[in-house]
């Protein structure tokens, strides 16, 4: 594997996707489902010509604007292609390795530079940062302590900006807010279909500034600026037209009672509700949790991770604009046990969604229970399986299993950490994996259009990922390729593959939130179920075989909320998301997810002289 800062570093040829190059690795993942054909002939049947298991529009969606039509869009690209012959980069990013954002021409060829000054591109400029202050009541406020803090870039370590620290104190102005906006404002009166037509304008806006929410978020999170532009950045417009079009569509039922009664239920908004995000996929999990709480009529208080705090103030600003009334979107910047606590256990919260870790999942829990027994919905950890039968294609599920595990760094929930593969192809497979990343570029996400993989969130982040790799080399498992620090700065990391894995070691039972892979060999089905269900998380699971019948076996055997067959990463909004045992409960997206926001109400009255019952 290959690292921008080492002297003499090949630069793979990058391809064009949604208008920006994207690095050598993502140009193979460009459909929703893999080309793998399905037959319950088994291994003995000869592959036929691949073909996927969804709409043309969708296996080319990425292949064009973010700017797509209405409804459900995929939220990542994860299958084999054949090899591209070489592209040019595109205008975007050539300009994001110019010499204007510092370090654009030090690394790289002098043809290079000359090349990308006569073709014109403009240079990448890192976002002006606009919005650093809390968002309550339809204001940008200092924090009542006048605290801030700083984020940073993890590709240097340097200050983006400081940013005002919410604490209780502003927790429960924000509460005040979002209340005073729920008991008395008009957003829960609003008809569903005017709530419904502000949510498009919302969503529209998020379309319109998609370039500079990719940046922003790329430079506070080390995000690849392509890939977050066509995945997150669409998928956040997506699930706020999602629900947008479901908020005029919720109904109660009609009862048959016994005796002379008629009943009916309503459902109802539950109130307030406490939203806290992570740093990981930040525009995203914004909107998929505040689009259904909107929808249902509810108002929102949103913490941010102190990390990645960046978008949501702007995704803030946005929602002004777009007419969301003053107190119904309200984010609070700030710390978990301080900001996050507070809206846990306030009481006048009358529901909390979090994504985030088992650990603090658990605190959630517990601060609900001591204050006011508000619902919570946990989305947290997970260590998933990628389950490699001995018919698959083999590149194919080379390239599935690195996706799988190092798309977005390996800070991915679902990452299918564990991989599992058939005894019989296993060397096979292991030897190209191991071809396979000697070409993954570890870089500059916004100068090198030829990065796969930039930093790792910040420095904690950073030396929790080294901390497991070294664990895993003491217990005697074999670091197959890379695992090591990358460059004189920053907080790269070189994606690590251990092979020779036990069950019982640290780095195969516990999330590592990076990019560490776990290379194991199964010989049959009912071990590799066995394998698969030996965790205590259940979030997501992965089998790759060309026999339906197996296939249908391990997707109803493994315990996951989530079971991609010759695909992974393949979602939409329309695509409930949610795992089981320590990966939580409640899930985002999809219909099921306005359940979270909503209260069900029975009302009952005599029914009295009906010419029927």
């Amino acid at each position: 594997m290959l690292c921008q800062y080492e002297p003499g570093w090949a630069r793979p040829s990058p391809t064009v996707v949604g208008g920006s190059s994207m690095g050598p690795t993502w140009r193979r993942l460009r459909a929703v489902c893999t080309a793998s054909d399905l037959s319950t002939k088994g291994p003995d049947r000869h592959p036929g010509p691949p073909h996927g298991c969804c709409s043309q529009q969708q296996l080319s969606s990425l292949n064009h604007s973010t700017r797509g039509p209405p409804g459900p869009r995929p939220l990542l690209v994860v299958a084999a292609s054949a090899p591209q012959s070489p592209e040019q980069p595109s205008r975007a990013r050539r300009a994001m390795g110019s010499e204007v954002n510092g370090g654009g021409g030090a690394d790289r060829p002098a043809a290079d530079v000359e090349a990308e000054k006569k073709s014109g591109a403009p240079p990448f400029e890192v976002p002006e940062v606009r919005f650093t202050k809390l968002f309550i009541n339809g204001c940008f406020v200092d924090a009542v302590s006048g605290r801030t803090f700083q984020t940073r870039d993890p590709r240097s370590g340097d200050v983006i900006a400081s940013v005002a620290e919410g604490d209780r104190e502003d927790v429960d102005l924000a509460v005040k807010a979002a209340r005073d906006a729920f008991d008395h404002g008009e957003w829960p009166r609003m008809s569903g279909s005017e709530r419904g037509r502000i949510m498009t304008r919302f969503a529209e806006l998020v379309e319109r500034h998609a370039d500079e929410l990719a940046a922003l978020e790329s430079l506070d999170g080390g995000k690849l600026p392509a890939v977050t532009k066509a995945v997150d950045i669409g998928n956040a417009a997506g699930s706020l037209r999602y629900f947008a079009g479901a908020a005029d569509k919720i109904h109660g039922e009609t009862l048959k009672m016994r005796g002379q009664f008629q009943g009916c239920t309503l459902r109802e908004p539950l109130g307030v509700a406490g939203l806290i995000i992570p740093w990981n996929f930040p525009t995203t999990m914004f909107t998929i949790k505040v689009a259904p709480a909107l929808a249902a009529g509810c108002t929102v208080v949103v913490k941010p991770a102190e990390q990645t705090p960046l978008s949501a103030l702007f995704l803030a600003d946005l929602a002004k604009q777009a007419g969301i009334p003053d107190g119904v979107i309200n984010v609070v910047p700030g710390f978990g046990p301080t900001a996050g606590a507070a809206i846990a256990s306030h009481m006048d919260v009358d529901t909390v969604s979090f994504t985030g870790s088992t650990e603090v999942g658990r605190l959630i829990m517990e601060a609900s229970a001591r204050s006011n027994l508000k619902p919570v919905s946990l989305e947290l950890g997970g260590k998933s399986p990628l389950i490699i039968f001995d018919d698959a294609d083999l590149d194919m599920a080379v390239e599935l299993a690195i996706s799988a595990n190092f798309f977005n760094k390996g800070e991915a929930c679902v990452a299918a950490s564990r991989v599992y593969v058939q005894e019989s192809v296993y060397d096979r497979f292991e030897k190209k994996l191991a071809e396979r990343m000697r070409s993954w570029v570890v870089g500059d996400p916004l100068n090198d259009p030829r990065a796969d993989q930039g930093p790792q969130v910040d420095k904690a982040q950073y030396e929790r990922v080294l901390s497991y790799i070294e664990h895993g080399k003491r217990e005697g498992a074999t670091l197959l390729t890379g695992g090591r620090p990358c460059g004189q700065k920053g907080y790269y990391i070189q994606p690590a593959v251990f092979t020779n894995v036990k069950e019982d070691m640290v780095i195969a039972k516990e999330e590592i939130f990076g990019p560490v892979m776990c290379l194991m060999k199964f010989k049959t089905v009912e071990e590799a179920i066995a394998r698969a269900n030996a965790t205590r998380y259940g979030l997501g699971a992965g089998v790759v075989t060309r026999d339906m019948e197996v296939a249908s076996r391990v997707v109803r055997s493994v315990r996951a909320g989530l079971v991609w067959v010759n695909c992974y990463f393949a979602l939409s909004n329309d695509c409930p998301f949610g795992g089981r045992g320590m990966s939580g409960f409640g899930g985002d997206e999809g219909m099921q997810a306005l359940d979270k926001y909503l209260a069900v109400k029975c009302v009952v009255a005599p029914l009295r002289g009906s010419p029927w019952m």
